[in-house]
Parts: structure tokens; C-alpha cells; sequence
């Protein structure tokens, strides 16, 4: 069995740096890793610092309390046991976070090096629901934010998530490893040498939950790293990629169990709505809370009355963007299309009450 606790990779103390501000107007992308003790997050961490990238990623290592703080990072022994606040960097030219700071403290001092960093890796433990995390990161580009969240990966240990599927279906809960799954853009299906299933079975299991993740299968978290940097989940310029997304998802059968378990549905709409009443459908699903669902993940593209641009929308439990994209080209077929991910979903209530959006 594959160990999840591997000694990271030879680093040492580097020298504190003055803030000199970022070398590029660019923002630099930050990746949520969340999975499983086991599953093979520290593995994938340490392969990507370890691979020869050529890029200068950052690690930050983060206990989830009620503060949200960095609680633990890799730790180097000062005199007398007393831990060493400060950055460390790897053999290749990563860098990696120590502990107590605040994790918006930590980004900002990060993003102020003297060196450009082309990457954050945010490694979380024990944590279940990122959304507490997408509040702090998921930030407007017309901010100008020197970061900008790029993507929630899930890392899922293949052998494993088969006996808590099969428990799964003999109760009327449902696993964490589920809520992970609903948060994510990236699933790593980690350990595949280890099982003797049909993989395309547990996909299937993985797309029932959130039929816009993109699953990736590895042995030790040895994956391609073009699907790890650089995915611009939520961004607004990535509007041809979640088109295209939303096309696949409708194809993905609705979850039909009747223990109300995590599923996606997608509403399709084809007059032009209001944003206005758009907003306040949102804000009446993710804030009211009027009906017995819980929304975790929303994503779509909007066809707004007056407009002739694309809008995407996305949300993440109470948190949610609006904006405009690019134009329509003249071949599109202008509509409204928007997959839901969330507990206890009804497509009756979310169709009827986005119908109620329209101009």
C-alpha cells in the first residue's frame, strides 16, 4: 500500500527576502489539494516539486481551524525545538511555507519575493468543504489580485472509494470523500494498480456525483501536469471549456438513487434572462435557503437580454460570480445552460424557479 506520509523532499533554510512586489502584472494561480489521509496528496505534492517542470512552484501546508491559519508547513527544528517561521526552498527552486502565519499572511508575503512564483500549491488536511477557502481566494479579476484561485483538485484513493461506495449504498448518508468529489474540478483516481475493477465504473460513480470534474487516473500521483496548472476553473476567460463542459454533463444521466445523495442536474433555458433577477435567483438558492437542497457547486453560461456577450456564472456554496466573457460568435446558439451540484436536488423547483429569470 502506497504511503501518504513520505518524508518531503531535501529543502533548505533560505536567507528573509525584502518585499519587492511581483515581477509580473500577471496573477499567479493557486491549487487546492484535498483528499483522503492515504489517498496520496503529500505523494502528488512531492512528485510535482520533484518533476522537472521547469516552473517555481509554492507549497503551503494548512490545518483547517476556525482561523483558517497555517497551522503546520514543513517544519525545520530551530535551537532548542522551536520552529522556524520562514520560507525553505527545495533542490529545484520550489519554495515551501512554515507555520504560523495567517494563509492570507503567508500568499501575501509569497507573491511579494524577489523571485516570480509561477504556482501555489495549497495543501489541506482534513478538510471536507473547501468553500471557506474559495472565499479567501476566489477573487475578482478586476481587482487586479496578485493571485487568483485555479482550480480544487481531489485526490481519491481508487481501492478505498469502492468499499465506500459499497457502504454507501446500504445508507442514507454518504461519505466526505463524496463532498470532495462536489467541490472539485480535478479528480486524480489515485492507486488504480491496486484495483481490479472496472475503472470506467468509478468514473462513472465520480461523474454521478459532479458530472464536470475531470477524472485522472495514476499510480503514486504521477500525473500530467498540464492538467494540474493552469486550469483557470474560475476565470471568465475559459468560456469555451465550460460550453464545453456543460455539453458533456448533459449527457451524463441524472442520479436516480432516493437516498438524496449528492448528485448534478442541469437546467436549460433557451429565452434571455435579467441579470438582475438572475443575482437574485442566486442569492435566494445559495443564501434563503428556501427549499430543503444544499448547493454546493453551480457553474454556466447566461444569455443575458441586451447583451451580446457570454456570461459565466459560478458559485461555490454562498459565494458567487457573474460576469461577462467574450462575444457570441454568429454559429452559437444563444441559451442558458447551468449544471448544479448539491444534496437533495430537485429539478423541478431549480427549473421552474430559473424560469422565472427570464426578461
Amino acid at each position: 500500500m502506497e504511503d501518504d506520509d513520505e518524508c518531503p523532499p531535501l529543502a533548505v533554510e533560505l536567507p528573509p527576502e525584502t518585499p519587492s512586489g511581483p515581477s509580473s502584472d500577471s496573477p499567479v494561480g493557486v491549487t487546492v489539494i484535498t483528499g483522503y489521509l492515504g489517498a496520496g496528496k503529500s505523494t502528488l505534492v512531492n512528485y510535482i516539486l520533484s518533476a522537472q517542470h521547469g516552473k517555481r512552484i509554492a507549497v503551503i501546508l494548512n490545518e483547517f481551524g476556525e482561523e483558517i491559519g497555517v497551522e503546520r508547513a514543513m517544519i525545520n527544528e530551530g535551537q532548542g525545538g522551536t520552529l522556524v517561521e520562514d520560507w525553505v526552498e527545495l533542490a529545484n527552486g520550489c519554495v515551501c511555507c512554515t507555520v504560523k502565519h495567517s494563509l492570507v499572511q503567508a500568499l501575501e508575503q509569497l507573491v511579494q519575493r524577489k523571485e516570480r512564483i509561477d504556482h501555489i500549491l495549497l495543501e489541506t488536511t482534513g478538510l471536507a468543504d473547501p468553500a471557506p477557502i474559495v472565499s479567501i481566494l476566489w477573487l475578482d479579476d478586476q481587482l487586479e489580485s496578485s493571485i487568483r484561485l485555479d482550480s480544487i483538485i481531489t485526490v481519491i484513493d481508487a481501492k478505498n472509494f469502492r468499499l465506500q461506495i459499497d457502504e454507501h449504498k446500504n445508507s442514507s448518508s454518504f461519505p466526505e470523500a463524496f463532498h470532495q468529489i462536489a467541490f472539485a474540478d480535478v479528480v486524480i483516481l489515485n492507486k488504480i494498480d491496486l484495483v481490479e475493477d472496472n475503472l470506467e465504473d468509478l468514473e462513472r460513480q465520480i461523474h454521478g456525483v459532479n458530472a464536470l470534474v475531470t477524472v485522472v487516473r495514476s499510480v503514486r500521483c504521477q500525473v500530467d501536469l498540464n492538467k494540474v496548472f493552469d486550469q483557470q476553473a474560475y476565470g471568465s476567460k475559459n468560456s469555451s471549456q465550460l460550453q464545453e463542459l456543460l455539453e458533456y454533463s448533459k449527457s451524463v444521466p441524472p442520479n436516480l438513487r432516493h437516498d438524496n445523495s449528492i448528485s448534478t442536474l442541469c437546467i436549460c433555458e433557451q429565452d434571455p434572462v435579467s441579470l438582475a433577477k438572475v443575482e437574485s435567483w442566486l442569492e435566494d438558492l445559495l443564501w434563503e435557503k428556501k427549499s430543503d437542497m444544499d448547493i454546493y457547486r453551480c457553474k454556466g453560461i447566461l444569455h443575458v437580454h441586451n447583451s451580446d456577450q457570454i456570461h459565466t456564472l459560478q458559485a461555490v456554496r454562498e459565494v458567487y460570480e457573474v460576469l461577462p466573457a467574450r462575444e457570441w460568435s454568429k454559429t452559437e446558439s444563444r441559451t442558458n445552460k447551468i449544471v448544479v451540484i448539491g444534496h437533495n436536488l430537485d429539478i423541478n423547483i431549480l427549473q421552474d424557479s430559473f424560469s422565472h429569470c427570464k426578461h
